[in-house]
Formats: C-alpha cells, sequence, structure tokens
C-alpha cells in the first residue's frame, strides 16, 4: 500500500509551499467552490470528500459543495471538470481511475487527464476489501474460488464503475486464478453496496469506508485485503496473496483542476487541502473509515499520476478489460 513516505520521497511534508501573494489570496475565492465527484452519493470517495468538505470551507472561507456526476468510471465527472472555466471555482476528486486507469481501459477519451487537468493535492490511499453477502457460504477467498472455477460465468462481482480499482480487482483475481465471473458495474460503491447486502451479486472488491459499517453489522462478510500482507488495522484479516501470490490492487484519490489554473489558486487549493488532511479531526474520521491521509504537492502529485498511468497500462493490457 503507498504510504507517505514512499510517495513523497526523503523530503516528506517538510516541502516548502510557494509564496501566496496577499493579493491573489484576496481575490480568491470569492464565491462557493465545487467538488465533483464521479460517483454516487455513499460511496467511498464521496464519503471521504464530505469528511473534507466543513474544514475546507472553514479554511477557504466560502461554502464548498459537494457534487455527484456518477458514470463511465468517472469520466463523466472528469469532463465536467476539464471543460469548466479555470477560475478556481470547480475541481474533481478524482480516483486511480479517472486519473491513471482510464487511458489505457478506454477505446477513446474526450479528454486527456495528464494534458487537460492541473494537479493540486493527493488526498489520501483508501483500502479495498473483498467482502461477501452474509448469506453467501465462503468463508474464505479459496472457497469463492471453487465455486467460481466449478461453474463458470455463474459468480457475479460488483464494481463502482467500469474502469475502478473495484473493477480491476476482479478481472486481475480471474486472470490470476484462472476462473471466470462476471462484471456487474454500479453508477458508483453506493448502488453496489446495497445490491451486494441484498446478495443480488455475489461479492465485490468495495472500499473500506463503503463496506465495513456493513461488515460491523454482520450484513456483509470480508474474505480479504487485495493486498501483499495483511494490514496492520486488520490483523486477522488475510492478504489475498496468501492465496494468489504477487496480487496487489491500490485505490487512492487526489484533488484536481481544470487546465490553467494560475499558480496562485494552485498553490492556496494544495495548502488548504494539506491543512485539512493534517488536520486530526479529519485524519482521525478518514483513518477509521480505512482511507490513509497522503497530502503531497502539486508536482508530487503529477509525478505520481504518471507513473501510476504507466504501471496500469500493462496490467490492463495483460487482464484483457477494455471499454468500447
Amino acid at each position: 500500500m503507498i504510504g507517505r513516505r514512499s510517495l513523497l520521497g526523503a523530503g516528506g511534508l517538510a516541502l516548502a509551499l510557494p509564496a501566496i501573494p496577499a493579493r491573489a489570496q484576496e481575490a480568491w475565492p470569492s464565491k462557493p467552490i465545487r467538488i465533483v465527484v464521479g460517483f454516487a452519493a455513499g460511496g467511498a470517495t464521496d464519503i471521504s470528500t464530505r469528511v473534507m468538505q466543513p474544514k475546507l470551507s472553514a479554511l477557504l472561507g466560502v461554502p464548498v459543495v459537494i457534487e455527484n456526476r456518477p458514470g463511465a468510471g468517472g469520466n463523466l465527472a472528469t469532463e465536467v471538470v476539464v471543460r469548466a472555466p479555470p477560475d478556481g471555482s470547480t475541481f474533481l476528486m478524482g480516483t486511480i481511475g479517472a486519473l491513471s486507469i482510464n487511458t489505457s481501459l478506454y477505446a477513446s477519451l474526450p479528454f486527456d487527464p495528464q494534458a487537460d487537468l492541473t494537479p493540486i493535492c493527493m488526498a489520501g490511499n483508501v483500502l479495498n476489501v473483498l467482502v461477501v453477502p452474509a448469506e453467501r457460504p465462503w468463508k474464505t477467498v479459496a472457497e469463492l474460488l471453487a465455486a467460481a472455477k466449478a461453474v463458470p460465468d455463474t459468480i457475479t462481482y460488483g464494481s463502482s464503475g467500469v474502469g475502478g480499482a473495484g473493477h480491476l480487482a476482479g478481472a486481475l483475481m480471474d486472470r490470476m486464478a484462472g476462473v471466470k465471473t462476471v462484471h456487474v458495474p454500479y453508477r458508483g460503491g453506493g448502488p453496489m453496496i446495497t445490491d451486494l447486502i441484498g446478495a443480488k451479486i455475489d461479492y465485490a472488491f468495495s472500499t473500506a469506508p463503503t463496506a465495513l459499517p456493513h461488515v460491523q453489522s454482520g450484513r456483509l462478510r470480508m474474505l480479504a485485503v487485495p493486498t501483499l500482507k495483511r494490514v496492520r488495522s486488520m490483523p486477522d484479516i488475510p492478504a489475498l496473496a496468501e492465496t494468489l501470490p504477487g496480487y496487489e490492487v491500490q485505490n487512492w484519490y487526489a484533488l484536481v483542476g481544470p487546465k490553467g489554473l494560475s499558480p496562485a489558486i494552485v498553490a492556496r487549493m494544495n495548502a488548504a487541502m494539506r491543512e485539512a488532511l493534517d488536520d486530526p479531526g479529519v485524519s482521525s474520521s478518514l483513518e477509521g473509515q480505512g482511507v490513509e491521509p497522503i497530502p503531497t504537492t502539486p508536482e508530487e502529485l503529477g509525478r505520481f499520476i504518471r507513473e501510476e498511468a504507466e504501471k496500469w497500462a500493462p496490467i490492463v493490457r495483460e487482464t484483457g478489460a477494455r471499454v468500447e
């Protein structure tokens, strides 16, 4: 899992923020700011963004409004922000899918995430969990895979949208285990988890903020985390690599804006994000939901998005996942 040290390098969080001219600070923001989320309300991206929302509003001195634009693995929301004027009124809480995976997954996109968006700040790395409805008989990953092998193309798994981490996590598990399951995409983690609880689908790689309340209530059963090793916060939950050696899928969120944002707006929004993520109340709330806050500079985020795109391109090809 990505941590602060691996992402930030030796410089850590001590990197100095660029100076912000007083006049620019006074000029912006002067009206409400909207943060567009590419998934339905109730999903992990939405939940995490709303945790940061009050602190950002207090720091910036204007209302911060969350706008949900679900669909196409985050592409619809991304296009809204790409086409928005670069006046600092519109930002995107992007995900690994929209910012790094979809360029390889989709046959064509009306935008280039790296060329048409301005990196602002990494928000966090979110833990995914492999969960099944409580009424399903499987207690381990091995039992789930045995059922999938016994009757190919019948076991179904849901995701928050085509191209997201949950989609590719299932496709990668199929490939590594030699099974064939059926992907069912939703317009966000909220609708997907509702159908999973109702046993309309068989399993999902859900973000921890979305799944954990239902695991705790007994409506879902957690089988594994898609990591190489067990995570410290859930020592009793197996890493999926214990069943499929080498298996690992990560997930993350980051704030970006439209191309052409002024350096002063980028600097102040980055400073607000970093202060919000370092706030004890915000960070503890995020960590309690399985999200590790990872504030960065804009330059670090831009580099990370490029590296992730390069990493996932061959994996997308290998899994055979493709959206025309």
